[in-house]
């Protein structure tokens, strides 16, 4: 039996597309009923509704331990997908909760279930810089405490110490740290929002840049990682390093919308999430805008993937196909 955390989630569900057609004993948590539907929609967007009956839903969540104990029940591998994704500064509590005490009560059920192996999706978040020596982020690259991080990536490196952890207790495990994840059927969160908000008129873009992949990349490598011989591990997930500005022009020009016409400079985006601060403060409203994701707008980190290209010999989609494939099954 294969168990499958976060199965409501982009990566979790395609995850599940993929693996049902190969395999008969899926299994995949949900917290909330409606939660479901979002999967059940994406197979019915691939034409594959007819695999939808042969996952095995249980109702559970990570943060609650007595649930787990009927998710664990027969299961020998773990993909623990599940995971908060905010950028939201009050969000803090709620992310550590999330991602460091949820991971650590999954590696403890693996411990105890004696799980063959378990595969934890991360993000290129918790890595670190480069050196005045070096031109590119691996895999290797030290995290830097000192440096300014967002909460997010403070709650995923935590969550990664967790899979270490289990390591050390005798755990098989894998670590991918994917880029920012392109792929269709959930259009209203994440990486989504480039596509339903460039459709609306989002007016601006920046020239920073960061590592691009499509989701169907992803779980093909996770699959392939999952059943190798590889273990203790981690890998970057990264198919492109291109401008926040070339992937916005490249989904306007897809999707037959108007570019943004106004790069944001960054005096611009520093003046925006001190207002961003100042409305929730008056009002009450989620945060759009931290310090952090602002700053993270202007950067210009070059991520590699040679890592998981050598292991798998492995060819990345490029981002404009993922894009023009994004964009003609939504439509």
């Amino acid at each position: 039996m294969i168990l499958v955390t976060g199965g409501t989630g982009l990566v979790g569900a395609h995850l599940l597309l993929h693996l049902v057609e190969n395999e008969d004993s899926i299994r995949a948590i949900y917290r909330q009923t409606a939660a479901i539907e979002k999967t059940k929609s994406l197979f019915l967007l691939y034409q594959k509704e007819h695999l939808f009956s042969k996952i095995d839903w249980v109702q559970a969540d990570i943060n609650d331990v007595c649930s787990l104990l009927t998710a664990f029940k027969n299961v020998k591998y773990v993909y623990h997908c599940a995971g908060l994704i905010s950028y939201d500064p009050n969000d803090e509590d709620l992310l550590r909760k999330v991602n460091i005490e949820g991971t650590a009560n999954i590696v403890n059920f693996c411990i105890e279930f004696q799980i063959k192996k378990l595969f934890h999706v991360s993000s290129i978040a918790t890595l670190g810089s480069f050196t005045s020596n070096e031109t590119q982020v691996t895999e290797e690259a030290e995290w830097n405490s000192e440096s300014p991080h967002s909460d997010y990536a403070i709650s995923k490196f935590g969550a990664e110490m967790e899979i270490w952890r289990g390591q050390q207790e005798g755990l098989d495990i894998v670590i991918v740290n994917p880029g920012v994840i392109l792929g269709p059927g959930f259009w209203n969160q994440g990486s989504g929002l480039f596509f339903s908000s460039i459709k609306k008129g989002f007016p601006f873009y920046t020239k920073g840049s960061t590592g691009f992949v499509g989701v169907t990349d992803v779980v093909k490598i996770m699959i392939q990682l999952m059943n190798s011989n590889i273990t203790g591990e981690r890998f970057t997930l990264v198919a492109e390093n291109l401008t926040f500005k070339n992937v916005i022009f490249k989904i306007a020009e897809n999707l037959g919308a108007k570019k943004p016409q106004v790069e944001a400079k960054p005096w611009m985006t520093a003046v925006g999430w001190r207002l961003d601060w100042l409305v929730n403060v008056i009002f009450r409203t989620k945060r759009k805008l931290s310090k952090y994701g602002a700053n993270s707008l202007h950067s210009t980190d070059y991520i590699s993937n040679e890592k998981i290209k050598n292991t798998l010999n492995f060819e990345f989609q490029n981002i404009n196909d993922v894009i023009k494939e994004v964009i003609s099954l939504q439509k």
